[in-house]
């Protein structure tokens, strides 16, 4: 007797968000065929006959009925190819080849070749996780396995081919569970000590670090910049599993797909100056994480920052302040986290020689305060500390007779230490505290509130900046083990916004 309707759970993706997908099958009477109904796109579509197919490959009959499929929520969009597997089981269940007793506790994504054969598909991370929130076990490609084995205390079941799943339903031949045995790959991120001289440089680097603060590097080409910035991850606090899991479910939904080598390795990006708003911040017809959310817990690089586009850099203001960001479409919604540490670069002008004592700079006043223009303030503002990155070649050739600086292990010990102290704290980064912990956690004196009041009035600060002169402050307390911010802490931070306005910008 043939049960004429099944139901298979599968998963979609909204973001990194996956919901439910209930794909029903029924074999009804009439001309044969099959339609796919609840917004399928093309995908979606096609996946009939590939199904048919893969059906008649493996050796089962395809049924000669009128087969209607129906993937609800019906409002959802519904595309890629991962729901040729359960359509695939849902025919199959519903003319009664396979036994559905065990489809209730089942979820099943995966790409069907011609063959049969299953195929990888993209984001296996984040509906694994949806589905073990759901209370059911998971069956999926074999080359999704290892990925999808990250999350924990689920069965995962991997397979080959769709005769593997059609057995293990039938208990012909169980397929094995998928074991989880991930452990960090050792990533040679460049050191430190290859750095010579640059003292204030790298001192801004282990504050950044600390405290996760936005930084702006300004200096002549060769200077040392992108090497910096290159060395940062280095020297960065250790990524934790709920961290890790979100930078892997990122990368997962992206058409780069997760690297398992790169497991609880921090993300460092560095996009070309020619990238695009949607390159950098994400979107598309259908939404795809941008540069900022796959540096999401690690580094976001930008080199040249006066030649990026200027709409495309206004366009990095709300996800740099809010850490996220959403991409709504007519048909659908999507939102990306976007909490990364971004570190840009650029020159004091146009030719990058401006100051130059040989005199190699013949860039006009007017060249230099449209390149300098470039900027908003808005967007300077989101960025807690500007320094200047000198040309130090003579300096560099004599501190190489003897090798003193210090290796990015060193210096992540420091950074470690103070990341905990803000844990303890506010358990979360001090970049990130909101303007009422500012008033408990940063307590000023007189004197320091005269001193923050001549600076603001000097530079014609914005509330914004002083908030983040006095984070940073925070953080260069904390990296000294002080319980409160110091005079010397407050100054170090302000010699940290003196870039604030293009106009001060020396030179």
């Amino acid at each position: 007797m043939e049960m004429e309707v099944a139901i298979v759970y599968s998963r979609a993706l909204t973001g990194i968000i996956s919901p439910q997908v209930i794909i029903e099958v029924h074999l009804s009477r009439g001309l044969p065929g099959l339609s796919i109904v609840g917004l399928p796109e093309t995908a979606v579509k096609e996946s009939k006959d590939r199904v048919r197919s893969a059906i008649l490959n493996n050796h089962f009959d395809f049924p000669l009925r009128r087969i209607t499929i129906n993937l609800a929520p019906a409002d959802l969009p519904k595309q890629s190819g991962r729901y040729d597997l359960p359509i695939a089981i849902g025919i199959l269940a519903a003319s009664g080849q396979i036994p559905t007793n065990h489809l209730q506790q089942l979820e099943f994504i995966g790409e069907l070749a011609l063959t049969g054969e299953l195929r990888s598909v993209h984001g296996s991370l984040p509906m694994t996780s949806s589905t073990k929130h759901a209370g059911r076990a998971l069956i999926l490609p074999y080359l999704n396995a290892a990925e999808a084995s990250l999350i924990t205390d689920l069965d995962i079941y991997s397979a080959h081919t769709l005769n593997d799943v059609c057995n293990h339903l039938s208990g012909l031949s169980p397929l094995p569970l998928t074991q989880s045995e991930h452990q960090p790959a050792y990533m040679q991120y460049p050191d430190m000590s290859d750095i010579y001289a640059q003292h204030q440089a790298k001192r801004a680097l282990e504050i950044a670090a600390a405290g996760n603060h936005n930084l702006l590097m300004i200096g002549p080409p060769g200077s040392g910049k992108t090497m910096l910035a290159e060395r940062l991850p280095s020297i960065l606090p250790p990524i934790n599993e709920k961290q890790a899991l979100e930078t892997a479910a990122i990368n997962s939904i992206s058409h780069l797909g997760f690297n398992i080598e790169k497991w609880k390795q921090r993300p460092f990006r560095s996009p070309h100056h020619t990238s695009s708003a949607v390159a950098l911040v994400g979107g598309g017809s259908h939404p795809r994480p941008g540069e900022i959310s796959l540096a999401h817990n690690g580094v976001l690089f930008l080199d040249e920052l006066p030649e990026y586009d200027r709409k495309v850099l206004e366009v990095l203001r709300e996800p740099l302040e809010s850490g996220k960001i959403i991409i709504s479409r007519a048909a659908q919604q999507a939102e990306f986290p976007t909490r990364c540490l971004l570190i840009a670069a650029m020159n004091p002008c146009p030719c990058g020689y401006l100051g130059d004592l040989l005199g190699h700079c013949r860039c006009t006043s007017e060249q230099i305060r449209r390149y300098r223009a470039k900027i908003s303030g808005p967007l300077l503002d989101r960025i807690d500390m500007h320094i200047e990155v000198p040309n130090m070649t003579k300096e560099i050739l004599n501190i190489r007779k003897s090798k003193t600086s210090e290796t990015s292990a060193i210096v992540r010990e420091r950074v470690y230490q103070a990341h905990l102290i803000q844990m303890e704290r506010a358990k979360k980064p001090n970049s990130n505290l909101t303007n009422r912990e500012l008033e408990t956690f940063c307590p000023l004196d007189n004197k320091q509130k005269r001193l923050l009041s001549d600076v603001v009035n000097q530079f014609n600060l914005s509330t914004r900046a002083l908030h983040r002169i006095l984070k940073v402050a925070r953080t260069i307390s904390d990296l000294e083990q002080h319980a409160t911010i110091e005079m010397a802490h407050l100054q170090e931070a302000i010699n940290y916004r003196k870039l604030e306005r293009i106009d001060s910008i020396p030179g």
